[in-house]
């Protein structure tokens, strides 16, 4: 039977952010004074934007990244590293450039990469996080349709990192960010939902009325590939951290 994941209700967004950077914190000092690196997985967009926030404090007030190696979830197709709506500029404006994690250690799926070479490159991701020793901690945010990463409503629950097609829905909430739907991007690298139950630990954030509904829908018993959120359902470690409004709807 699956085992629902836990959650827990924040007065704030802020208070949610702390509770999970606390949880990295203590993780990556534990792995430290072992002498151990620890392998995070990490999500991009408005929502963990506190989060990492809250890590870089964590940082200025002594904590080392030096043992931390990271693989993000996810990646535009077509976007270069330079463009500034690229998650690897995300990554750095918000998090990496303010924090002593060697440069080595950083892997985003890179959105340059010609269509022919794709297949390999996405075995090559799922290869490097295996030689990292798999995930410890996946971060993962939510969409108003139900996705984790880029896997959309029908996503194969048996996928590893591949080339995915954008939903409607996420185009249209990336729109703004673009300019205009017309360019946003209509495909993406992403880990799969195979990837993500690997991790040892996953914690969701999630924030906002406007996700209280998906928060919902996705905690509700039964596994749906519809609503590929409710895949952690089988997940043997995950947890919701959610302020008040992304919890309205929960008993």
């Amino acid at each position: 039977m699956p085992q629902f994941p836990a959650h827990r209700i924040f007065p704030t967004p802020d208070a949610a952010s702390e509770a999970l950077a606390a949880e990295i914190g203590d993780l990556v000092s534990t792995r430290s004074s072992e002498d151990r690196s620890v392998v995070l997985g990490l999500a991009t967009g408005s929502t963990p934007i506190r989060l990492y926030a809250e890590l870089t404090r964590l940082h200025r007030e002594g904590l080392s990244f030096s043992n931390v190696i990271t693989f993000n979830l996810d990646e535009y197709l077509g976007l270069g590293r330079d463009h500034p709506e690229s998650y690897w500029q995300f990554m750095h404006v918000r998090l990496f450039d303010h924090i002593d994690i060697p440069p080595e250690n950083i892997h985003i799926p890179d959105g340059g990469i010609p269509d022919g070479e794709l297949e390999g490159y996405c075995a090559g991701y799922e290869e490097a996080i295996s030689e990292a020793g798999g995930i410890d901690l996946q971060v993962l945010g939510i969409g108003r349709n139900g996705h984790i990463g880029f896997n959309e409503p029908g996503a194969d629950p048996n996928l590893p990192t591949h080339v995915t097609k954008l939903n409607e829905v996420t185009i249209g909430d990336a729109a703004e960010a673009f300019g205009g739907a017309g360019n946003v991007p209509r495909r993406a690298i992403t880990m799969g939902v195979k990837t993500i139950l690997e991790a040892r630990r996953v914690a969701l954030l999630a924030f906002g009325e406007s996700k209280a509904e998906i928060v919902r829908l996705s905690l509700s018993p039964g596994v749906t590939s519809q609503i590929p959120a409710t895949y952690l359902q089988l997940h043997r470690d995950s947890t919701y951290f959610l302020d008040q409004d992304a919890g309205a709807q929960l008993g």
